[in-house]
């Protein structure tokens, strides 16, 4: 993908509103991605406690976020 700002990171940051992880995917860091899903999915799961509604959003929030301000290192 370009640098921070592009079009790339505006589509990853969409793609991670709908299924976080998603994003990171599409700009081909799989880890991160497999780490965002598992993690946001994790924190939502926990949402019959208390901490899962404040985890949940942080996480989905963190995943946008990151996916919006990636910068390629090549």
């Amino acid at each position: 993908m370009s640098d921070q700002g592009s079009g790339g990171n505006v589509l990853a940051a969409i793609c991670n509103i709908f299924i976080p992880g998603l994003g990171q995917l599409v700009q081909g860091r799989i880890l991160a991605a497999i780490l965002f899903f598992v993690f946001t999915t994790a924190a939502w799961a926990t949402a019959i406690i208390l901490i899962g509604w404040i985890l949940g959003p942080v996480m989905h929030l963190w995943a946008i976020i990151d996916a919006a301000r990636y910068k390629s290192s090549n």
